[in-house]
């Protein structure tokens, strides 16, 4: 493994198993794939050191160890040389650490990380490698509150015994706790970011989204981060360019302190990540991609792509902590944008699709919905979501959904979305509900809870008890991060699919079911049978 990756934390991961060669399924090198596994060595070395200091954990500490973690999830940074950089600010910040401290501690070295590849008990590696996915995922969702403001210290000390932990733990037992400990923390960080973008840009509020470009100068962009949306609709006020959302920045829309406060603000571009190699093909406009997911670029729009953040592209132009915009600005001005208005329709074809469907929309019609169950208009919930990836067995999730019986609900969140969010499937008969509510992003699966929790409130039981049933699709870390949270808050009966984790050990998998029912996706026919018969009492 000297000159080949090892790499399993994504859905796509070779054959099922793991990327090993001299480049991912995702496109990234081997050379990139090393430079990932020195930089989480460092982290891991430098959360070793904080944790022997026995110090609270200081700002810029948290952010370093926050963009290291994030740098390493799938389909954010291509580029070896800015992750390379970013392992000797760790470095430097360690160094730092070290010759400050008093009484001075042992010396703490990095982390070898081919240590956890080549773990001979499969049951160790999988637990460290879902401990340490997990905490990817939650540093992307720690990383969008910390810029909006919002922080809490007990979330940064979590990420430093965590990673402390797993460079000397053995002990299954205590890892498997460790695993829930991280899903607890997890559900605790996509509340944090759920505050900041809630209290920065207002309670999400459903909207209908149109998927045509209007002509003349625009700009799209792709990725999670609302501050850098917030940045990009101050920069370009006034200038007589329309921004497009792509992908998991679609929610955006459905906050009043960004749609109301910049109407050129106008719609949304394309559908799930996975398809941007072709819907990008020419387009006479800029793409800005403030998170995953990025993909190799083609010739025909590589000049007019730019990154923010954590994100990286080698060759490719970026935007640094100022997040001053003018190069994607004048590159739209060149551009010029389409010459008319020009459709570019949903998965399904559909030429609009809705979203802001939050918790706060949702919960305001809580009561009409618990008399429209208790009257039987609506016999079942269903939230069918997640991950969006390249794989034909995705079709699964659309097929799933055409096959809902019309008195049911679908709540539908992440770029898993696109693969039912257009689909007319009307309102549920007698309420005027829609059948089809985007609850938001892939870190609003905190609203999903909560919506969730109010209704067994309401109905006086335990969220397994209501006629809800949960069908995720995974492709990256996040969706780690979510899927522990859900399991960590105890909710039984999962379906996961495509397919099940590839660092998840048989033992691991088989540990997992027995104590949460999780399950993997077998047909949509027959799990949807199986939903609907579980509540046929309800």
């Amino acid at each position: 493994m000297d000159e080949k990756m090892f790499c399993f934390q994504c859905e796509q991961a070779a054959n099922g198993c793991a990327c090993v060669g001299n480049a991912g399924v995702c496109g990234k090198s081997a050379e990139t794939a090393d430079a990932q596994d020195a930089l989480t060595g460092a982290l891991i070395g430098f959360a070793e050191l904080l944790v022997e200091l026995g110090q609270p954990i200081q700002p810029p500490q948290a952010l370093l160890l926050l963009e290291g973690l994030f740098t390493t999830i799938t389909n954010v940074n291509f580029d070896p040389e800015t992750v390379r950089q970013l392992t000797e600010k760790v470095w430097e910040a360690k160094n730092t650490a070290f010759a400050t401290a008093c009484p001075a501690p042992a010396p703490v070295g990095d982390y070898d990380m081919k240590q956890l590849w080549q773990e001979p008990d499969e049951d160790i590696r999988s637990l460290k490698s879902t401990v340490l996915f997990g905490l990817r995922g939650m540093a992307a969702y720690t990383y969008h509150a910390r810029v909006l403001g919002y922080t809490d210290g007990e979330i940064d000390t979590f990420f430093c015994t965590a990673l402390s932990t797993l460079a000397h733990e053995q002990d299954k037992e205590k890892l498997f706790q460790l695993v829930q400990e991280t899903g607890l923390m997890a559900y605790r960080v996509m509340e944090l970011l759920d505050k900041a973008n809630t209290t920065t840009f207002g309670d999400p509020e459903p909207v209908e989204v149109p998927l045509t470009i209007q002509k003349g100068p625009f700009i799209v962009i792709s990725g999670h981060d609302l501050y850098d949306m917030k940045c990009l609709l101050e920069q370009t006020a006034g200038k007589g360019i329309s921004i497009y959302t792509h992908s998991e920045m679609l929610p955006a829309h459905g906050y009043p302190e960004l749609k109301q406060k910049y109407p050129h603000l106008k719609g949304n571009f394309g559908t799930a990540w996975q398809n941007q190699q072709r819907e990008f093909e020419d387009i006479p406009a800029p793409i800005l991609f403030t998170t995953n997911c990025i993909m190799p670029l083609r010739p025909s729009y590589a000049d007019r792509v730019f990154t923010t953040s954590v994100v990286s592209y080698p060759g490719i132009v970026h935007i640094g902590e100022s997040r001053d915009f003018s190069p994607v600005i004048a590159k739209a001005l060149e551009l010029g944008g389409y010459e008319k208005d020009t459709l570019v329709p949903g998965m399904n074809g559909g030429s609009t699709v809705a979203t802001g469907f939050a918790r706060d929309a949702v919960l305001h019609h809580a009561g009409e919905i618990v008399e429209a169950v208790k009257a039987g208009k609506i016999r079942h919930f269903f939230l069918v979501g997640g991950c969006d990836g390249t794989r034909p067995s995705r079709r699964y999730y659309t097929e799933f959904a055409k096959l809902t019986p019309p008195d049911t609900v679908l709540l539908t969140l992440a770029c898993g979305k696109f693969r039912l969010n257009d689909l007319p499937l009307g309102t549920v008969p007698g309420t005027g509900l829609p059948r089809i509510l985007d609850v938001g992003q892939c870190n609003d699966a905190y609203s999903a809870i909560q919506i969730a929790l109010a209704l067994a409130d309401a109905f006086g039981c335990s969220v397994n008890e209501l006629p809800l049933s949960i069908i995720l699709c995974w492709f990256e870390q996040k969706a780690v991060c979510v899927l522990l949270a859900l399991l960590a808050l105890g909710i039984r009966g999962i379906r996961l699919g495509p397919t099940l984790p590839a660092f998840l050990s048989p033992g691991v998998a088989a540990a997992l079911q027995q104590k949460y029912d999780l399950k993997p996706i077998t047909t949509p026919e027959a799990d949807l049978a199986a939903c609907l018969g579980s509540h046929a009492a309800d």
